[in-house]
């Protein structure tokens, strides 16, 4: 079995057992590798992370071994790394991790941590998210370029309303688009803003976006993925690394190197150089805090104009008010 070692961060020491464990065999990085690229690209990760409630993906024994999600701070969770409650869609709440540090960051990555899930708000406020994100999810018969034929449209619609969105490789196939609001609105609002942004999306090119939550109608198109604005959704966080062979990395970008990218250009090994060169190309998102307003009202002109309302929910939510059945239409069609 492989040492344990002492890091030194943020004036604290952090003890990391097993550094030698190979935790992305194709690649050959190690547990170790892993703690030194939180630590090279750590300030970047906190701009995301920081104060927000964190969901741990966890994998002990590296990505071909099995994983879970912790969603409640472990028992032995340090007194210096602050907490968040959240409440689930069941009413029930938990104790998250709310991140402030690197050296919180590398406590986790001694559990196993590998994907970093925080929540679209902060801790003084997990009512009100203050974070739009718009998943762009490419379905089979769709690819990368696909996404980014969207994203670059979905920009256009955004601008038309006021918004400025940065965008990041999922570390996946996708895209996300980040747009930070005003934390005056609750997530069924923020949840119905994206709905209506993405329909406005699926209008002007249905052949090639949808908003169909059941996979049997979407086809070979992107899929705007708006239940990640429900309660208890969440994104991977920028940098944050991926349980893919490759280690990719969810990579924050410029709108100007968006179609040039690719997500296997991201990884552990190519991330720290790029982010010691470029530094955190969204770091000015913080600056900015959109009226969700704009977005609230075109979802009342399409109730009005074209007659549609809410989509379906995730299934572990309970039923919510104007809430369309959740009822797969080919099973719906059989009754």
């Amino acid at each position: 079995m492989s040492e344990a070692e002492e890091f030194e961060i943020d004036g604290r020491s952090v003890r990391v057992s097993s550094v030698d464990k190979v935790y992305y065999p194709e690649r050959g990085f190690t547990k170790g590798d892993l703690v030194r690229y939180l630590i090279a690209v750590g300030g970047g990760m906190l701009r995301g992370l920081r104060d927000r409630p964190t969901t741990l993906q966890r994998f002990v024994h590296g990505v071909t071994g099995e994983s879970f999600f912790q969603k409640r701070v472990p028992k032995n969770l340090p007194e210096w790394i602050p907490t968040a409650r959240i409440t689930f869609p069941s009413g029930r709440f938990a104790d998250e991790m709310a991140p402030d540090t690197v050296a919180a960051l590398v406590w986790a990555a001694n559990l196993g941590t590998l994907t970093f899930h925080p929540w679209p708000v902060r801790r003084t406020d997990t009512e009100h998210p203050d974070e739009l994100r718009i998943d762009l999810d490419p379905q089979p018969g769709t690819d990368f370029a696909d996404a980014i034929h969207a994203a670059h449209a979905m920009r256009e619609v955004l601008d038309e309303y006021g918004f400025t969105a940065w965008p990041k490789t999922s570390g996946g196939r996708g895209l996300h688009l980040y747009v930070p609001i005003r934390p005056d609105w609750e997530f069924t609002e923020v949840r119905r803003a994206v709905i209506a942004l993405a329909r406005e999306l699926e209008a002007r090119m249905p052949d090639r976006v949808t908003t169909a939550w059941w996979k049997e109608e979407r086809g070979e198109r992107i899929f705007v993925d708006y239940n990640q604005m429900a309660r208890d959704r969440t994104i991977a966080a920028a940098y944050s690394p991926r349980p893919t062979v490759r280690a990719t990395v969810s990579a924050p970008l410029t709108w100007d190197e968006v179609d040039d990218a690719h997500p296997d250009d991201f990884d552990l090994g190519s991330m720290p150089p790029r982010y010691a060169r470029l530094g955190d190309v969204h770091a000015d998102m913080a600056e900015h805090a959109f009226d969700l307003r704009p977005a609230l009202e075109l979802a009342d002109r399409q109730a009005r104009d074209h007659g549609v309302g809410d989509l379906p929910y995730p299934p572990d939510h309970p039923k919510m008010p104007g809430e369309p059945p959740r009822v797969q239409p080919s099973r719906a069609r059989e009754h």
